[in-house]
């Protein structure tokens, strides 16, 4: 049996879309997510400057990601599965429908990763 990960999303929405989505994300996606997925949290960007340090330091062409959430999984297996039924289920394809703008994701990053410790 795998082990338990969690799944970190960073998204770039266009900055011309920047507010609707933080709306829609309040409002609509967010409390869905935490309904029926394990939200660990989701977060939007404050505006703040990124800081961007390092031995080579560098942004993407694109900006910093302004949408972060992460869901957590009993394992990459679990999640595989559960991820190619969720997107379908009603409450969430009502929710997806009123999206602002299916379009404005000028990057999307997932990545997987496992707990250091207990």
């Amino acid at each position: 049996m795998s082990e338990p990960i969690v799944e970190v999303r960073d998204y770039t929405i266009n900055a011309d879309d920047f507010p609707a989505y933080c709306e829609w994300a309040r409002n609509l996606a967010e409390p869905w997510l935490r309904e029926n997925l394990d939200l660990v949290g989701f977060w939007l960007d404050t505006g703040d400057e990124a800081q961007v340090t390092g031995v080579d330091p560098h942004v993407s062409k694109h900006g910093q990601a302004n949408v972060h959430w992460i869901l957590r999984w009993d394992s990459r297996e679990a999640r595989e599965a559960r991820w190619q039924t969720w997107t379908q289920e009603p409450g969430w394809q009502a929710i997806w429908a009123q999206h602002p703008n299916p379009a404005a994701y000028i990057q999307m990053n997932v990545r997987f990763m496992s707990a250091v410790g207990g």
